[in-house]
């Protein structure tokens, strides 16, 4: 992984312990805090951990696509609650069967590897917890088939939703979509010279959260 892909990691993960102030402020204004003191509404703050299946697809994830791949991996993060409103960072990383690329000429790149760092915000309604995810996803494409230019790490802009449902004070199962844009993947193809596709990924993943 390149120093500048790990770079993105590292401060997508770092930025929303950056502005906590301005929310707390404003949120303990308008009485959000006296509400949840009282109301005995699930508390979401603290350190998690947990792990997750999905598949994943250069298009929209399909089980019975062979360009899908099944993927099993983990998260860590921590959250903050002010009110209703709930925001903070997650870290995770997975290994897929292969998700595979179609880049022209009979050509593909598979994925196998895949990590992110992202920023998480959404509100909570009691037990429930709906939010949006951005942050940098980085994965590993391999070659395959026609493709002679090895193996390369790529990275762009992570996109995402899910919702998550407290089982128990410690325990909480989420649904998850992410799309990553990679921008434009260069490779060494048999008979085609240097080719450059712009290519992206989907996945849709279900997990289990521990809150420590």
């Amino acid at each position: 992984m390149s120093k500048r892909h790990l770079f993105f990691v590292m401060f997508a993960g770092l930025v929303p312990f950056t502005a906590p102030a301005a929310a707390i402020a404003a949120d303990m204004a308008s009485g959000y805090y006296e509400q949840s003191d009282s109301s005995g509404a699930h508390d979401w703050s603290g350190v998690y951990a947990g792990g997750n299946v999905g598949i994943s697809n250069a298009d929209i994830p399909n089980p019975l696509s062979k360009k899908t791949g099944w993927q099993l991996g983990g998260q860590a993060g921590m959250n903050f609650q002010s009110g209703q409103v709930v925001y903070g960072a997650e870290v995770d990383g997975s290994y897929s069967t292969g998700t595979r690329h179609k880049i022209g000429g009979g050509a593909e790149l598979e994925r196998h590897w895949d990590l992110a760092a992202k920023a998480r915000a959404g509100v909570a309604f009691d037990r429930t917890l709906v939010f949006g995810t951005a942050g940098y996803g980085v994965t590993k494409f391999d070659a395959r088939r026609n493709v002679t230019s090895g193996s390369n790490w790529e990275g762009g802009l992570l996109l995402g939703a899910g919702v998550e449902q407290a089982l128990t004070d410690k325990v909480s199962a989420k649904v998850e979509y992410n799309h990553v844009d990679y921008g434009k993947v260069r490779s060494d193809v048999v008979g085609g010279g240097r080719n450059v596709k712009e290519l992206d990924s989907n996945t849709l993943k279900a997990g289990l959260n521990y809150k420590f």
